[in-house]
């Protein structure tokens, strides 16, 4: 139920309240039985129940909305944190790996590969990137482990990657 509509409903149940209290007024003076009143009476006490929770809720869930956009934006903040922290690492990480494969002497085309490679990406994913087919992506990833020594895409990864994930020694 969006916004326009809780309103709406919560309008309707307070003219329904209302309405059925200037009934019961005028019913009591005419002398309506008791019973018929009550049952009125019953009828405006859940009108504005309703009318509480509709807007008890509204209330809610805007709190509950601007929660989850506090954490939201701690969250986005935080990211951007680390983006910045980490640049420098990643630019100098980028720069070695690179140095390695200009000594591999990888031709553009490989380096691109190997880089996708070492993000995960898989032949079929790498070649839709680079607009290529599977076919010369196996290719390229042949002559990226010939060149290198490397028997295959997880000791490339290992390679580069092995000493940047051990745990912290104490």
């Amino acid at each position: 139920m969006n916004k326009k509509e809780r309103w709406i409903i919560a309008a309707v149940l307070l003219a329904i309240a209302v309405l059925t209290s200037f009934d019961i007024y005028n019913d009591y003076f005419e002398g309506v039985a008791k019973w018929h009143i009550s049952i009125e009476a019953l009828a405006v006490l859940m009108a504005i129940a309703g009318v509480y929770f509709l807007i008890k809720g509204r209330f809610r869930l805007l709190h509950s909305l601007a929660r989850e956009q506090r954490v939201s934006n701690d969250l986005q903040t935080e990211a951007e944190k680390w983006k910045r922290i980490s640049k420098t690492y990643l630019e100098g990480l980028s720069g070695e790996i690179d140095r390695k494969l200009n000594q591999w002497e990888l031709t553009r085309a490989e380096k691109e590969v190997t880089f996708l490679l070492l993000k995960g990406l898989s032949n079929k994913e790498i070649a839709a990137i680079r607009s290529t087919s599977e076919k010369t992506v196996r290719t390229q990833t042949n002559a990226i482990y010939s060149k290198s020594g490397l028997s295959g895409r997880s000791e490339l990864s290992a390679f580069f990657l092995e000493e940047l994930l051990l745990p912290k020694q104490h």
